[in-house]
């Protein structure tokens, strides 16, 4: 599903005077940024009369949701203008911020090639380019960790490079570029993948033959979403979006046949569902409901019968089928609404007979899976934190009643006692018994590390190298011996060992804190908060800070590594991360209490979390800003909205915030897949609920507010460059005078939901958006 979607932030202790401003009434009461002699912009009003269920109301900035208007695109221009000007006196800072952002990263990055079949897969970024090549080279027994990363990143000792998809000629080739997917045939001979041009995600379907370097001579496919191939590398299936970004249907194109249409094998006519569409990892079948990879033209059979908010996640292995669901089970045998494991036979496809059941263990949930010829790994979840294990294949076991997972002695990976996040690689050979992720944490950077189920023993294979002169700290090198601790998984009191013995991933942990704390929400409720500060520069209750949330559709909080982070830290600014209901971490309970007519709940969770940082003195009172991206915007909004004097700045990327006019306007891309997770406005119960958090609909009357930074893109087809443009005008006319001039737009013109560069783009970016920080708090001179 297409998510409104998940970002990776110099004490000053001086007060500020109280300013009585020329422009309002009473005294503003709070300190506000150097202000640019010119007026804000002042678009135009029109009459619009809104009525729902009995209620109404005039939205004056209703004409903005016409992209075709004129009159709107001269408005961000003006927006970008003042905006320009508002952040004119930061343009040395910015340059500073991005410099040193950009020393810490390496000249060039590469991935470590990766094994599937006869081929190395591996990716890097070339010296001074913005974007990845995508190459692969025939393996040569390398050995040594394959001949310590192929000559340490030079990738020397094998045949001759292939360049499968090089992102920066796209880039130049069509100004802008997102490659979606990419998916490699089993035989290795062709390559599919989607691109995106515009920023307004209709991806575009290309089919590359490997052999020939030749892209297929059938016409781009536009609004492709997900991929699969089936197993002679001739069929490949797709799903389409239709016109609101909903994937309804699967195609199969048969490749070689310039003159055959392209197949429509399912079609999804309930809009309130999208169609995904993959294959098992040994290539056997593809499912949609499922097909035959051998026989792809033999039809479709239904797995399960479709349950509202049931869930299947289907692997295949010697004719049985593995299955992660949520499916109720009869007799009380599984109460809770997380995950479970279900085998049935192939045989058995039309009507799975639910009998071999393995449950997690106490305290645990079973967030995902993966399957190779010898082994079953399991993504898991224990009070908030990951662990995987791996099972032996075949299970050893009686299955006359239901196991649980220490019932299959498993093997749990060893993790850095730090971890907040594990990420699968590709993990494309079914026959291997390596299995690789990448681990970092706030303050590890990226470790991938690889373990061998079969020995029960970890490599680490690479660590981001960072460049830390420019703040007096060591580089970081790969492969040096490090302290950090490993976790002791399940209460197993073993001791792992690595291939190594001195091996160890290394961390920040000597230089910057990062705790982990449970904070008392509205109802009882303890929220998890990630806190992260400098050691030697973080004072009690004299530092900035930025509180990061987003908190819906389920989805994880990214805590992971990112180095930009360190020039707010080394200057004593406090970064924390809530966890708060209706994101991730806590599984389908969490998420659901946190969603539809509990969203106020993620609210209050994210005004707990704020209070706490203030009141235990980690972030000064009048110093604590507030980040949200996307839906992550309605928690930021609507916590703004309610207590405005707890954030002094904020900033909103893309922000989902004029939440109830776009719910009612079923023709927008994503609003109907929306009502599950916010509710739908035509009952009117949830219409009353989604109006009272909806943070366009609820801007203060006169008060004070804070200085807020807003970035869109025109061609964002997740959120309407309309919504931020429309806050920021209300938000004007409805707040302090004085301090609604410190509230500032930036569009990207160009670019889309996910913004529009590369790595040193990025680091522009990020250097943008803290020099704003800076200056709201009052700082640039500190």
């Amino acid at each position: 599903m297409a998510y409104r979607a998940l970002f990776h932030l110099p004490p000053s202790h001086a007060k500020l005077k109280l300013t009585t401003s020329s422009f309002f009434s009473t005294r503003c009461l709070r300190p506000t940024s150097t202000l640019p002699t010119q007026p804000p912009p002042s678009p135009k009003k029109l009459p619009f009369t809104v009525s729902v269920h009995g209620r109404t109301w005039q939205d004056p900035y209703h004409w903005m949701s016409n992209n075709e208007d004129p009159h709107l695109l001269e408005h961000l221009n003006c927006e970008n203008a003042y905006a320009d000007a508002f952040m004119s006196d930061t343009l040395k800072l910015r340059s500073h911020l991005s410099s040193e952002m950009k020393t810490r990263l390496p000249s060039s990055i590469s991935t470590p090639p990766e094994r599937w079949g006869p081929w190395l897969y591996y990716q890097y970024i070339p010296k001074g380019k913005e974007y990845p090549v995508l190459c692969r080279k025939l393996e040569t027994n390398s050995s040594g960790w394959m001949k310590t990363f192929l000559f340490r990143h030079g990738i020397a000792g094998s045949d001759r490079e292939e360049v499968l998809l090089d992102w920066n000629e796209l880039a130049e080739k069509y100004g802008y570029v997102h490659v979606g997917t990419c998916r490699v045939s089993l035989d290795h001979n062709y390559l599919a993948y989607t691109v995106d041009i515009s920023g307004g995600e209709r991806f575009m379907l290309q089919v590359k033959d490997l052999r020939s370097g030749l892209l297929d001579p059938k016409g781009e496919v536009d609004g492709v979403v997900s991929l699969a191939w089936a197993r002679n590398g001739t069929y490949l299936f797709y799903t389409q979006s239709d016109e609101n970004q909903r994937p309804y249907r699967v195609l199969c194109r048969k490749l070689g046949y310039d003159l055959v249409n392209d197949l429509t094998v399912f079609t999804e006519s309930d809009s309130g569902f999208c169609v995904d569409i993959t294959s098992t990892k040994d290539g056997k079948f593809i499912t949609v409901y499922v097909i035959d990879s051998a026989n792809p033209m033999d039809g479709l059979q239904r797995l399960c019968e479709r349950t509202s908010g049931v869930q299947y996640f289907v692997e295949h292995h010697s004719g049985l089928f593995y299955i992660l669901t949520n499916a109720p089970l009869p007799d009380g045998q599984w109460s809770s609404e997380d995950y479970y494991l279900v085998r049935c036979g192939v045989q058995d496809i039309e009507s799975p007979k639910l009998e071999n059941i393995i449950l997690p263990d106490k305290d645990t949930r079973l967030c995902d899976l993966d399957i190779f010829n010898g082994h079953l790994v399991l993504f898991l979840n224990k009070k908030g934190l990951p662990s995987l294990c791996s099972l032996n294949l075949p299970f050893q076991v009686d299955f006359k009643n239901q196991v649980y997972i220490q019932d299959l002695k498993p093997w749990y990976f060893p993790l850095p006692t730090n971890t907040y996040s594990a990420v699968p690689g590709s993990n494309h050979d079914f026959l291997s018994a390596v299995y690789r992720v990448v681990l970092s944490s706030p303050v590890m950077p990226d470790v991938v590390v690889d373990y061998d189920m079969s020995r029960q023993t970890y490599s680490i294979v690479h660590q981001e190298e960072v460049s830390c002169d420019s703040v007096g700290l060591a580089r970081i090198p790969p492969f040096e011996p490090m302290n950090n601790k490993i976790q002791q998984a399940c209460g197993d009191k073993k001791e792992y060992v690595s291939d190594s013995d001195s091996q160890r991933w290394k961390d920040f942990s000597e230089v910057y804190c990062c705790q982990r704390e449970e904070v008392v929400s509205h109802d009882g409720v303890k929220v998890p908060l990630t806190i992260v500060y400098s050691k030697e520069s973080w004072q009690k209750g004299q530092c900035p800070g930025i509180l990061v949330g987003y908190g819906a559709y389920g989805e994880d909080l990214d805590k992971s590594w990112c180095s930009d982070r360190m020039s707010l830290l080394n200057r004593g600014w406090v970064l924390a991360f809530a966890d708060v209901r209706g994101g991730g971490g806590g599984g389908r309970s969490w998420h659901k209490s946190g969603c539809g007519l509990n969203k106020q709940n993620s609210i209050s969770d994210f005004v707990s979390c704020g209070n706490y940082l203030v009141n235990e003195g980690y972030v000064h009172r009048d110093q604590l800003g507030a980040v949200g991206t996307s839906a992550g915007c309605l928690l930021v909004g609507a916590a703004m909205n309610m207590h405005p004097q707890l954030f002094r700045a904020a900033l909103l990327k893309v922000p989902f915030i004029d939440v109830c006019n776009t719910l009612l306007d079923p023709s927008l891309p994503l609003t109907i897949l929306d009502y599950e997770e916010f509710g739908n406005p035509e009952i009117q119960s949830n219409f009353a609920s989604i109006y009272s958090f909806s943070p366009y609909d609820n801007i203060p009357q006169g008060c004070c507010f804070p200085s807020v930074m807003v970035t869109a893109a025109v061609n964002d087809s997740r959120v309407g460059v309309w919504e931020g443009a429309k806050w920021v005008a209300k938000v004007r006319d409805s707040t302090c005078s004085r301090c609604s001039r410190a509230v500032i737009m930036k569009t990207s013109m160009i670019g889309g939901h996910f913004g529009e560069g590369g790595r040193y783009a990025q680091c522009d970016e990020a250097a943008y958006e803290y020099a704003f920080f800076m200056k709201a708090f009052g700082m640039l001179n500190k």
